[in-house]
């Protein structure tokens, strides 16, 4: 099965020169959690703005999300696949970037798409008519482990400084 197949089509941008109000209205008016950054002279790919983006920079940066630029905000790397890399490839893409979303991007680097985990997820539930599945519910799950897991276990707390209620 290729990422085509199970893909979100039909997906809400921003420009890099947008502000994060603006991408957080996107967010709200779609429902969704992350945005696609195109270049405004088209429709390539440049990044990515998340849900979480934004909160930790109006956090820590102590602005007005209308003062901050979604451009500010993104990184540099775009991790992402094309409509034609089998659901395999998304999701060790998945697992080695640590992240549950990926745009879907063609030869030219023009977006075409989104595909999260949830798509890969529901698509392993599906039944095939021949043969066995494309990508089992286990090897979902394992990539959502992956990515859930924190990299490193923080420190205990001190005693002196745990609450007491």
């Amino acid at each position: 099965m290729r990422v085509r197949d199970v893909m979100t089509k039909r997906v809400a941008t921003c420009s890099p020169g947008a502000d994060l109000a603006e991408a957080a209205m996107v967010m709200w008016r779609q429902d969704c959690g992350i945005v696609p950054v195109i270049q405004e002279n088209g429709r390539e790919a440049i990044g990515v703005i998340t849900d979480r983006d934004i909160c930790m920079a109006v956090a820590t940066r102590h602005r007005r999300a209308e003062e901050i630029r979604v451009d500010e905000v993104i990184s540099g790397k775009l991790f992402r696949v094309t409509p034609d890399d089998d659901l395999k490839t998304a999701l060790a893409t998945m697992r080695r970037e640590r992240v549950r979303r990926l745009p879907v991007v063609n030869a030219h680097g023009r977006l075409e798409g989104l595909v999260s985990l949830t798509d890969i997820a529901l698509a392993s539930a599906r039944t095939p008519k021949h043969g066995p599945p494309a990508i089992t519910v286990e090897e979902v799950l394992s990539v959502y482990r992956a990515i859930t897991t924190p990299e490193h276990v923080p420190a205990p707390m001190p005693p002196e400084l745990i609450p007491q209620f």
